[in-house]
């Protein structure tokens, strides 16, 4: 069977927030977009904790929509191995907090925006490799749209098709993680849980390896409970699942509870991939490694790294020009806005996997009796840096 044949300026792989604000912004611009997406439905099946914060979303031109907000976090509760805590309101929190979200209706709401924007939305449509030309550059993508072949021909691709990235390989572009750089997470949706419902909890330590817990409030006695754990510090015979139902049965709180969801997924922990670009072709999102190290959260800067692309091939549309130079400005841009933060993320992450727990209880403490008007990553480090030097050695100039 011959493969139908599409025809377009800019194709999306990848119908998640990085695909849907890449394909809103190209259209915009004036691009004929067409996204497809591999699943039946946007935002299914769910691989997310659901929490974000909530400064960025007007940064992105996401006005907030109480039909995607499931809960308005007050602030947080971090917590240390042995039970040590500070809580802390949304006035101390600052970034750190946020909402709660129905992530499959958030996903469906930035794929609604693309959509109004003109882009074309093609479901059940799974890439299935890319289409060179007898030169070797990249002029579109292979798929398989409800069961049949067809090509899609662009003159960029965006690979906005998450950790498992596989266009981006395709392409020729190197997206390999270390081990220590991954982080494998499980979720339940758990309901008759005995949970303050305004605020999110942390646990970090060895209730979780090289990672966190997070409870994220849904509602009166209904939170997702869930952890990650780093790939190279789980004990031998260990996994998520080992983790989360030994936390969950040692916490009276919610050992009565019952499990209504399991989610599970993999997360980069890594600051980016070195190139997030290559000749006709724009990485975003998950698919670039462009996550929170420290968090493992990615919304906020898929739907950062998705405007700057569609903003991007924008200008380069006027040109005609989809060359790896004429893309710089993309790598610069989330560079700009990003990079700095998410390397030095990265090496507290890689800091705070090497504690013991009384020294993390230690931590804990000392961030509990200091006086930080905002509480972020940023400021807990300058904390920490006076008391732990060794957590923040390597890149102290970032602190």
């Amino acid at each position: 069977m011959s493969a139908k044949r599409y025809d377009c300026d800019i194709v999306v792989v990848g119908g998640g927030p990085g695909g849907s604000m890449a394909a809103k912004y190209c259209a915009e611009g004036g691009l004929k977009t067409i996204m497809i997406e591999k699943d039946a439905e946007i935002g299914a099946p769910l691989r997310c904790a659901e929490g974000v914060s909530k400064k960025w979303l007007t940064e992105v031109g996401i006005e907030p929509d109480p039909a995607w907000i499931c809960a308005d976090m007050v602030g947080a509760i971090i917590k240390s191995p042995s039970g040590h805590k500070f809580k802390l309101d949304e006035s101390q929190a600052g970034s750190e907090v946020g909402y709660v979200l129905e992530r499959h209706l958030f996903d469906k709401h930035l794929a609604a925006m693309a959509a109004e924007a003109g882009a074309e939305i093609m479901m059940r449509t799974g890439c299935t490799g890319v289409i060179k030309d007898k030169k070797g550059k990249l002029v579109g993508v292979k798929a398989k749209s409800m069961g049949e072949p067809i090509e899609i021909y662009a003159k960029c691709v965006v690979a906005a098709d998450g950790f498992e990235s596989q266009v981006a390989r395709w392409a020729g572009m190197d997206t390999v993680v270390k081990l220590s750089d991954i982080v494998t997470c499980l979720q339940y949706r758990m309901t008759n849980i005995d949970i303050d419902a305004e605020y999110c909890e942390f646990v970090i330590g060895s209730p979780a390896p090289g990672g966190y817990v997070w409870i994220f409030p849904k509602g009166k006695n209904i939170a997702n409970v869930g952890l990650g754990v780093q790939g190279t510090k789980c004990k031998l015979g260990a996994d998520p699942k080992h983790y989360l139902d030994k936390f969950i049965a040692e916490d009276p709180r919610l050992s009565k509870g019952q499990i209504l969801e399991v989610v599970g997924g993999i997360v980069s922990t890594n600051p980016g991939l070195d190139e997030a670009i290559a000749d006709n072709l724009v990485l975003v999102g998950d698919a670039a490694r462009i996550i929170d190290p420290i968090t493992g959260g990615g919304i906020c800067h898929a739907c950062r790294t998705g405007m700057y692309a569609g903003k991007v091939l924008t200008e380069c549309a006027k040109k005609n020009d989809f060359s790896k130079e004429a893309l710089k400005p993309y790598e610069k841009m989330w560079r700009d806005r990003m990079e700095d933060k998410l390397y030095r993320n990265f090496m507290a992450k890689e800091r705070l996997a090497e504690l013991d727990d009384k020294t993390i209880d230690e931590l804990v403490m000392l961030i509990q009796d200091s006086d930080i008007k905002e509480v972020n990553v940023y400021n807990l480090l300058k904390v920490v840096k006076e008391k732990f030097p060794q957590v923040v050695e390597g890149f102290e100039d970032l602190i």
